[in-house]
């Protein structure tokens, strides 16, 4: 099980929220730019592997920045399972990237949100892949409640 978090966040956390919140901006435009890629060239799955490849690039540059003699040695303890998280964001991407054009940046991200928001209540409730435990509440339950309704109004009305 994770660590406890801390009950009140405090003020030296507020930036690491706003980054947070930053980085899915990014992470929108991001999508959004392989979905109109894909769109362009009528094929996402092309437009997927030039965005991963491409990305793939850029994460060797990062990495050598901080490669030392045996940095990888500790990759042996890493369940093999979690190795595959790299194609698990490939699949994620490209299905992204192939809705957007069918349904709209705004309903995707929207729909991604709850489905991101979801899935953090439940992997901090049993503290999964190392998230801190954070017990389901039913203040939580119930902002979760009110999120589903907002996606639904934000997505859904006319």
């Amino acid at each position: 099980m994770g660590e406890q978090t801390p009950k009140e966040p405090g003020e030296v956390r507020a930036p690491l929220y706003i980054l947070t919140v930053l980085l899915g901006v990014v992470l929108a435009v991001h999508l959004a730019m392989n979905g109109k890629v894909g769109a362009s060239i009528a094929n996402p799955r092309v437009a997927n592997a030039v965005f991963w490849f491409i990305g793939a690039l850029t994460a060797v540059v990062i990495g050598l920045t901080g490669w030392r003699q045996g940095a990888l040695a500790p990759i042996a303890k890493v369940h093999p399972l979690l190795l595959t998280a790299g194609a698990l964001g490939a699949c994620l991407v490209f299905a992204i990237a192939w809705l957007i054009p069918r349904i709209g940046a705004g309903p995707v991200m929207i729909s991604l949100l709850a489905g991101q928001i979801l899935g953090g209540l439940v992997m901090s409730h049993f503290g999964w892949l190392g998230s801190p435990v954070q017990p389901v509440t039913m203040m939580k339950l119930l902002g979760v409640l009110v999120m589903i309704v907002g996606v639904v109004l934000a997505t859904f009305s006319r």
